[in-house]
């Protein structure tokens, strides 16, 4: 596949500037950046058209804030401008081409894709009961603190040939360890990191039912033996090519009455798909507690996607 090349400028023109600055600003036209920004919109964005196209850009310091739900994470925040500003500006060219290059079984943080559609593609996975007869379930340790910017650096070069692209890329790669949860570009870099890993799966192991959101892994096989060989060699592949490694805490199973995958939310089954249990007790809670009708609507949008008729007959009476 020939590397792209001259996108640099694309991202630096000021119309992409300014549909930047429009998408980033989306939901946040109070917050105290977009504020200030807006004492001076078309001069900020020539300023940073400047800083861009001088190489004068150097990413602003981070402030972290911590979350608990689903689980502990340190996450990173950037200022509006010129940050949050300039890594739009980069995906409004770059987010075509990342799409082009992931494989159709990644789902975390891509347009059109997602948990909902992660758990519709898993349930009509599983209606073939015979090659859907064993689970092999895991994830990375520590996935985002752990990638190796050097090796990032290589995956994306060899896709892409423009080298101001590639500067930014840098910068902005370099300006934290691993990868900072909570920025724009993050979500994009971390499913890169993983892609030709995805294209190993589904190409040279032929593996047919692979799911990946994030860094949590499914693979189905019609027996546990072709899971756990399957299993060591992707241990050996993280390790050798990408510096990750598997957590140990890795499942090889059954798909049986007794046991479900538990994924993206979900415990799916051959016949029936249910919630999981944590995720159905904070829609009751909601209920109960009458949350904004947008929270409970969201739940709700949430419990279609399973077999849960019964539990939204019972919430809404």
């Amino acid at each position: 596949m020939k590397r792209k090349n001259n996108l640099f400028n694309q991202i630096t023109s000021f119309d992409n500037l300014r549909l930047a600055d429009t998408r980033a600003r989306k939901g946040k036209g109070s917050q105290y950046g977009v504020k200030v920004f807006d004492r001076n919109p078309e001069g900020n964005l020539l300023l940073l058209q400047e800083l861009l196209i001088n190489k004068g850009y150097q990413t602003s310091e981070y402030s972290t804030f911590k979350v608990y739900e689903p689980k502990e994470r340190l996450v990173f925040r950037l200022k509006y401008f010129p940050d949050r500003i300039t890594h739009h500006a980069i995906m409004n060219v770059m987010e075509p081409l990342f799409a082009s290059w992931f494989t159709n079984d990644t789902y975390s943080s891509i347009k059109g894709k997602g948990i909902h559609a992660a758990a519709n593609a898993v349930k009509m996975a599983i209606q073939d009961k015979t090659a859907t007869a064993y689970c092999l379930k895991l994830d990375i340790t520590k996935f985002y603190p752990n990638v190796d910017h050097d090796i990032l650096k290589q995956l994306l070069r060899r896709k892409i040939k423009d080298r101001d692209l590639l500067w930014i890329l840098d910068e902005i790669i370099d300006s934290a360890p691993g990868i900072p949860i909570g920025n724009y570009l993050s979500q994009y870099f971390a499913n890169f990191y993983l892609t030709y890993f995805d294209h190993w799966i589904k190409e040279t192991k032929s593996v047919k039912d692979y799911f990946r959101y994030a860094d949590d892994i499914v693979i189905f096989a019609s027996t546990a033996k072709e899971l756990h060989k399957l299993r060591v060699e992707i241990t050996e592949y993280l390790k050798r090519e990408l510096k990750l490694d598997v957590k140990g805490n890795y499942q090889v199973f059954k798909i049986c009455k007794r046991r479900g995958l538990d994924f993206v939310g979900y415990v799916f089954w051959h016949t029936h798909t249910f919630m999981r249990k944590s995720i159905k007790k904070n829609y009751a809670r909601a209920v109960k507690k009458k949350k904004p009708k947008s929270t409970l609507a969201a739940y709700k949008g949430w419990a279609i996607h399973a077999d849960t008729k019964h539990l939204r007959r019972k919430l809404a009476a």
